[in-house]
């Protein structure tokens, strides 16, 4: 089936990439949505504009559109691109979406309005399971940004391994914070893994920290062939 993937770059929607693949699809393209509102309710902003880089690490074209990112009345960017899939012969999108119901189910409804069916394959998955796989894959996953109690300065830009896992479980324990960010915790960016041709080197960089959030933005970067061991 000719499909496209909803992608920021993120854990999640690199996740859904990668299971398209596992399932045979014909994965034609990744749509990223560019909002120019740091608060949309919808889309993942930090890094954003990095997925052009990640599409050409992927091997798989990019469909970027933009949007003032405002509540309810984004959705109608989003629609229009999912016009357009369908006209370009898509017929499926898949998510990242695990537990938010604001969004997958808004994104189901203009899958419907639009002919195209919504596939969302880590959809309620156990979260620790969930983040363990990703390490154990071979995803190297930065921290883009955070916003929760007990997250400080020192985990922007770090790689989620199975220590960061662990400190997660115990984040959790003390401050219910949600292992798998769905609460909004904190946001990622996918720089490596299995399915990339190359891989992302960050060259540049900064921190900004306000008061108990943070951000961790890339100014530069490039592409890095891969050694690959037969």
């Amino acid at each position: 089936m000719n499909v496209a993937v909803l992608f920021s770059g993120g854990k999640d929607s690199t996740m859904a990439v990668y299971a398209a693949l596992k399932a045979g699809e014909n994965v034609k393209y990744l749509l990223s949505v560019k909002s120019r509102n740091d608060e949309s309710y919808m889309f993942h902003v930090p890094n954003i504009h990095v997925t052009d880089l990640l599409a050409e690490a992927l091997e798989i074209p990019i469909m970027s559109i933009e949007t003032d990112g405002i509540k309810e009345e984004e959705l109608k960017d989003l629609k229009n691109a999912f016009k357009k899939l369908n006209e370009l012969g898509i017929e499926a999108v898949y998510t990242g979406a695990l537990y938010s119901v604001y969004q997958k189910s808004r994104i189901e409804k203009l899958g419907a309005e639009t002919g195209l069916k919504i596939f969302s394959p880590y959809w309620h998955v156990d979260e620790l399971e969930y983040m363990r796989n990703i390490v154990s894959l071979g995803f190297k996953i930065v921290i883009s940004g955070v916003a929760a109690w007990g997250f400080d300065e020192s985990w922007l830009g770090r790689i989620i391994d199975d220590e960061t896992i662990d400190e997660l479980v115990e984040l959790n324990e003390k401050y219910k914070v949600d292992i798998a960010f769905e609460g909004g915790e904190a946001e990622t960016l996918a720089i490596d893994g299995p399915i990339f041709k190359k891989k992302i080197e960050i060259l540049k960089y900064k921190k900004e920290w306000h008061l108990d959030s943070g951000v961790f933005i890339i100014e530069d970067a490039v592409l890095k062939d891969k050694e690959f061991i037969d």
